[in-house]
């Protein structure tokens, strides 16, 4: 922090543009949605409204993004209500927890002619390699890392039917206690005795702890990622595609 306010104080006497608006981070092949991601844009966003987090992605082809929170997941951050009913009661989703903001990339006059120069002096290999239809290491690696998080949420859902039956359980247990607590003292009652004293059902039967639903959010907004970027990504592939087989008829 100190370095940060540092380097923002010597910017500003340098009079360039010092407002801190958010942070940035690097992902490998799009996998950048979790629980460190979701504390730390809540810290800044709950500090500065507009702060963004700014997701760069260089495995395949450069991907520039840049998220805020929900004002719905906001509110659930601050109350640290994670659970199921909480979720539900604010309507948060995977596919709402974060927006995104669209980025405009403006270049001055001295980068315009700096990039012009490094494309003249580019090899004709580099220029034409978007056009190379090689994109099995790509594909594979995504689909593999998509398939990890899948198996994730299957565990997930695993240890939350173990929690619905664990309740219903003891939900029963509770039930067929109280029948026999009231058939005793229906039965003291016709011999003229006292009831039996009230007994603290709570103490008695503790309900089991519910998981965490935010993980499963965060493995499911995850996935949609690794979904959206693999129809990105073979959604190009099969332009090449069809333009390589374009020319191919057209040289035959």
């Amino acid at each position: 922090v100190q370095y940060q306010m540092e380097m923002m104080r010597s910017l500003r006497l340098v009079n360039i543009d010092h407002l801190h608006v958010g942070w940035y981070q690097s992902t490998f092949y799009g996998s950048f949605v979790s629980q460190a991601l979701l504390d730390s844009q809540f810290s800044y966003q709950h500090a500065i409204e507009e702060s963004v987090v700014f997701i760069y992605t260089a495995q395949g082809s450069l991907c520039l993004k840049a998220y805020r929170l929900t004002p719905k997941l906001m509110e659930i951050c601050k109350d640290k209500d994670f659970s199921a009913d909480g979720l539900k009661k604010a309507s948060v989703g995977f596919e709402n927890m974060f927006e995104e903001v669209p980025i405009v990339i403006k270049n001055s006059h001295l980068i315009s002619v700096l990039l012009w120069e490094l494309e003249d002096k580019s090899t004709a290999a580099d220029k034409h390699e978007l056009l190379n239809l090689s994109s099995s290491t790509h594909l594979e690696r995504s689909l593999q890392m998509l398939m990890d998080r899948v198996d994730d949420m299957s565990q997930d859902i695993v240890k939350y039917n173990n929690y619905c039956r664990s309740l219903s359980k003891q939900q029963q247990q509770k039930h067929q206690y109280i029948q026999r607590r009231q058939q005793e003292n229906a039965q003291r009652q016709s011999r003229g005795e006292p009831p039996l004293p009230e007994e603290d059902l709570s103490k008695m039967f503790k309900p089991p702890q519910p998981p965490p639903r935010m993980d499963t959010l965060l493995i499911a907004s995850q996935i949609s990622t690794y979904c959206q970027t693999i129809k990105e990504f073979t959604s190009q592939n099969l332009g090449k595609l069809f333009m390589a087989e374009a020319l191919q008829g057209t040289s035959s």
